[in-house]
């Protein structure tokens, strides 16, 4: 059986991710960046966001996924080099939160790219998302 996503990247000692904010209230952001800030620090353990998808090693993604998000998304994930992670942050994320249903939102990350780990939290903790990340670098 071949290898998961995840076990193929443990040990690997750095995670570079691009961010992608599909449609969210930004307050994953805020905690986002908390997580990467001079508090949590979560580049001691080589975890960093990157500006170009071709230099990651997989995408962070916030917030529901609106109508015009599902497509640039999909392209988004095309770009990282194979195999990429998905790692869905936040509860709109992974369920669709308050506006699961709503005018415009396609669902959650899962209707459109599958997530090989899910971040909970409405939004998650700062401590919670450096942890899950964790996971991922070996650190």
């Amino acid at each position: 059986m071949a290898p998961t996503p995840l076990e193929r990247r443990r040990g690997f000692g750095s995670l570079q991710l691009r961010h992608v904010d599909a449609g969210s209230c930004n307050g994953c952001e805020m905690e986002i960046a908390n997580a990467l800030g001079p508090v949590y620090d979560a580049s001691r353990y080589g975890i960093s966001l990157v500006a170009s998808p071709r230099h990651a090693d997989g995408l962070l993604v916030t917030g529901v996924v609106t109508a015009n998000m599902a497509g640039p998304l999909r392209r988004t994930l095309e770009a990282v080099p194979q195999p990429a992670l998905v790692i869905a942050c936040g509860d709109c994320a992974l369920t669709g939160g308050a506006v699961a249903g709503g005018f415009g939102v396609v669902g959650p990350v899962s209707a459109v790219v599958t997530p090989t780990a899910e971040i909970p939290g409405c939004p998650p903790r700062p401590d919670d998302i450096v942890a899950a990340l964790r996971r991922f670098s070996g650190r």
